[in-house]
């Protein structure tokens, strides 16, 4: 793998995650020690997540990691509900039966995740759950766009699980998104798979959290 590409997924990733927080400055001396690599492929990587709008130049110099304001992450997040619908119904007309089977087995497996109330054990089967799904989708470029604005929408998506979301209900709406695959009843996959993901989270869920949003994460 080239540098450049190396280190464009790690800043990825650190913003997805919520390492790198919308507002964060690179550092790029920092950068480079850190993964032993000279100016020109770091630069090469923060040109390309400029172009997907995970970066922001500054006046003076330097990038920072994208903030958006309220309008644009509902519209963003609205989009990867949609997407994220869209993959599970080509997930349920496409998977093989052993993947269907593998996609109850995760579910299952995360059963006493939330019975423990495990938060981070429960982001790992998280991500495994969906994983399965968009390789079960077999289209590729729809899994990029997901990434795409999971990264992008990541620390804002993780603030409002912890003002409205629990453990169980999430879990629920996972049941149902399996319910309806192994049913293969695509519809049903799709309708479930954006309750999931949407932000429609009620106006007293909502209030909340804004409530509890970070302010210097919004432009």
């Amino acid at each position: 793998m080239k540098a450049a590409e190396r280190i464009r997924l790690a800043i990825e990733d650190g913003i997805r995650t919520g390492a790198l927080p919308p507002g964060t400055v690179i550092d790029e001396a920092e950068f480079m020690r850190k993964y032993k690599i000279s100016r020109t492929p770091l630069r090469e990587a923060m040109l390309q997540l400029q172009a997907q709008g995970l970066l922001t130049s500054q006046p003076r110099g330097g990038m920072i990691v994208t903030k958006m304001n309220l309008q644009q992450l509902l519209a963003l997040w609205e989009l990867l509900a949609e997407l994220e619908g869209l993959c599970a119904r080509l997930a349920c007309e496409r998977m093989t039966d052993s993947e269907r089977q593998q996609l109850e087995q995760v579910l299952e497996a995360a059963a006493p995740v939330v019975e423990a109330n495990d938060l981070e054990a429960w982001k790992a089967a998280n991500q495994k759950f969906h994983e399965l799904i968009y390789r079960g989708c077999r289209n590729p470029f729809l899994r990029e766009h997901i990434f795409q604005i999971r990264a992008r929408t990541g620390a804002y998506r993780q603030h409002a699980f912890g003002a409205v979301g629990h453990l169980q209900s999430s879990w629920a709406q996972h049941r149902d998104v399996v319910t309806a695959i192994l049913s293969h009843d695509g519809a049903a996959a799709y309708k479930a798979m954006v309750r999931h993901l949407s932000p429609g989270l009620g106006v007293q869920g909502f209030a909340s959290f804004v409530a509890t949003l970070p302010q210097e994460l919004l432009a």
